[in-house]
């Protein structure tokens, strides 16, 4: 298998662990706040603030095996991110690759592949998995930045995730113009009380996809520290045990 990038440690990405984390390119879905829209389209580029970004697939998984072979005993194990890595077929073979090694997989998904998503949990090859949900079942063509999407993916993959015994979080990104109050309610609603579930405050990454799409930039930003704190106790009527990353 082959990446876009590697990050060769990580103390935020992996909760509780130290990782390096690999970058997989191109994404199922086009969410016009992502921070991360080199990865979503593809564009190659250089060195930039820790990651080594090359042209597309040329981190190979060897490279990878051989960073774990050095770091032995320093890193625990490996987040992979993207982009979508469940877009990859190769993928299940580098995690057996990675858990043979003995080291720990953290996934991030988007749920959009649910049957995907499902084979490498049932398979053990996950050892925490990270889903995005990205709003409430009504408007999610809104933040996935596809028009009239189904939400049954989706949903099937927060129930595959919840019944699979594998640490997991669900969490979004919530952004003023685009979210509400009332929107990540009913999120909770969907994700039950008993979920793990954090809520991420929008960050302009300066790779945003909306602004290389939109003349002038999409005008996203984030809720200010009081807005943040009236969706968060709005949250945790509902989800008692959420939490709040970049506040």
């Amino acid at each position: 298998m082959k990446f876009k990038a590697i990050q060769k440690l990580t103390l935020l990405d992996f909760p509780g662990k130290t990782a390096a984390t690999v970058f997989t390119c191109g994404c199922n879905l086009r969410c016009p706040f992502c921070h991360n829209a080199s990865l979503v389209v593809g564009d190659p580029g250089s060195d930039n603030g820790g990651f080594t970004f090359t042209e597309e697939g040329n981190v190979d998984e060897e490279d990878v095996f051989a960073l774990l072979a050095k770091r032995k005993g320093l890193l625990d194990g490996v987040a992979i991110t993207g982009g979508e890595p469940l877009l990859h077929r190769e993928l299940a073979g580098f995690m057996a690759g990675v858990k043979d090694r003995g080291f720990l997989v953290k996934l991030d998904t988007n749920g959009f592949l649910p049957d995907r998503l499902k084979y490498v949990l049932e398979a053990g090859l996950v050892d925490y998995v990270a889903m995005d949900v990205k709003h409430s079942p009504e408007k999610y063509g809104e933040a996935a930045g596809i028009s009239g999407i189904s939400f049954e993916p989706f949903a099937k993959s927060i129930e595959i995730i919840k019944g699979s015994g594998v640490p997991y979080e669900f969490r979004t990104t919530i952004v003023k113009g685009l979210h509400t109050l009332p929107d990540v309610e009913e999120i909770c609603r969907r994700i039950g009380p008993d979920a793990n579930y954090f809520l991420q405050m929008y960050v302009d990454s300066g790779d945003v996809l909306a602004n290389r799409e939109a003349e002038g930039g999409a005008g996203f930003e984030a809720f200010s520290q009081p807005e943040a704190e009236e969706i968060l106790a709005a949250a945790r009527a509902i989800v008692p045990g959420t939490g709040i990353r970049g506040l």
